[in-house]
């Protein structure tokens, strides 16, 4: 299994460093970790170091020595941003988390017609935090050290502009009715930037729709059945990860 990765948002340059504050707690009194466990540092944009826990002092100080150089991910040759329509309830939460355990890069909130929810406000803030505190602890979760980025929440015009500028854009669309290529066999660049629009329950409307594929995009399907927006974007983002040889 591989090393537990907390957040360290100032890599160490020192032989030890001490963790503490709620990833220390989380460290000492939630996975109990303790003397000669390997753990992993990270600053969550790609930066890491790897160490060994030497001690853990109360119940949220962890000192982590025998630390290794700082090392960089590499950023991938192809790059998964997810259009996620703002789904009712905690859904929202729900597609992060599993979007960020698959892989993917960057998700981006749409306020799309159909969309119940509204992010407006105080509310809109707070939802917006909450995508990305569950994007920071997904990315924990999954060992990842290059957490996905999740930007604020963009118009249809925005969205478009997002497409425009991909090297393959794509809108998931269900409309049995409507011309639409399977997302399993359509071409794909070998690298460079990749935008895929999820929509909401209701559908991605006939003027966004044209507004998208306007701007460029294709419109796919994943297969015979109809995902909820929540799982949609997490099936896709596997689908071109595994395309793409970002899982071989």
């Amino acid at each position: 299994m591989t090393a537990p990765v907390f957040v360290a948002e100032e890599l160490p340059d020192a032989p030890e460093f001490v963790l503490d504050g709620p990833e220390g707690r989380h460290a000492v009194s939630v996975k109990r970790l303790r003397p000669g466990e390997e753990v992993v540092l990270t600053d969550g944009r790609g930066r890491w170091v790897r160490g060994v826990v030497r001690a853990a002092e109360g119940k949220d100080r962890l000192v982590v020595g025998a630390l290794d150089p700082v090392r960089e991910e590499p950023a991938p040759a192809v790059r998964v941003t997810v259009v996620q329509a703002l789904p009712k309830g905690d859904r929202g939460e729900v597609a992060v988390e599993t979007m960020t355990e698959t892989g993917v890069d960057a998700i981006v909130p749409w306020q799309a017609g159909r969309c119940i929810t509204q992010w407006k406000g105080d509310r809109g803030l707070k939802s917006l935090a909450k995508w990305r505190a569950t994007a920071r602890e997904a990315g924990k979760q999954s060992r990842r050290v290059l957490f996905p980025q999740v930007a604020e929440a963009a118009t249809t015009k925005q969205v478009a502009a997002l497409l425009a500028g991909a090297d393959f854009a794509a809108v998931l669309h269900e409309d049995r009715d409507h011309d639409s290529e399977p997302l399993a066999t359509v071409a794909l660049p070998e690298a460079g930037e990749i935008v895929l629009v999820v929509g909401p329950e209701g559908g991605v409307s006939p003027e966004e729709l044209a507004v998208f594929t306007g701007a460029g995009a294709r419109v796919c399907r994943l297969g015979p059945t109809v995902l909820r927006t929540s799982t949609a974007g997490t099936a896709a983002t596997a689908l071109l990860l595994g395309r793409t040889g970002r899982w071989s």
